[in-house]
């Protein structure tokens, strides 16, 4: 059952990754269609046009979901490639804890990186 609970969470997170990394591609690669988040005049990755779209709150906010999304996709998936070895029980339960402590640990540093952007955390400890 538990299995079964966190691949719908993968697969979730597959149709979130699929949306969210689409627009980001849209709002990059088609600015000439959907320059709404650009300056006249400035490309999408001039540091100008950025430092705009971090301070919009849709924006950080879409960047933490997009970052959650794809560490839980991405090592949740790999954990299954790894599970598929066939290690022992102690082998699984230490592989699943080092995977999830990194995941918590790089989506703490990503989040902060996002909320520091948008301007709600200081950019430096």
């Amino acid at each position: 059952m538990r299995d079964q609970r966190l691949w719908t969470w993968h697969v979730l997170a597959g149709v979130v990754i699929f949306v969210l990394l689409g627009l980001h591609m849209g709002i990059m690669h088609l600015d000439t269609l959907l320059g709404w988040f650009t300056p006249a005049g400035v490309k999408p990755i001039d540091w100008v046009s950025v430092a705009e779209r971090a301070r919009l709150g849709i924006f950080a906010a879409g960047y933490v979901v997009l970052l959650g999304a794809a560490l839980f996709h991405g090592l949740y998936g790999l954990r299954t490639i790894l599970f598929e070895l066939g290690p022992d029980a102690g082998a699984k339960r230490g592989l699943s804890l080092l995977l999830t402590a990194g995941g918590v640990a790089l989506f703490a540093d990503g989040t902060w990186a996002a909320l520091a952007a948008f301007g709600a955390l200081p950019r430096s400890l």
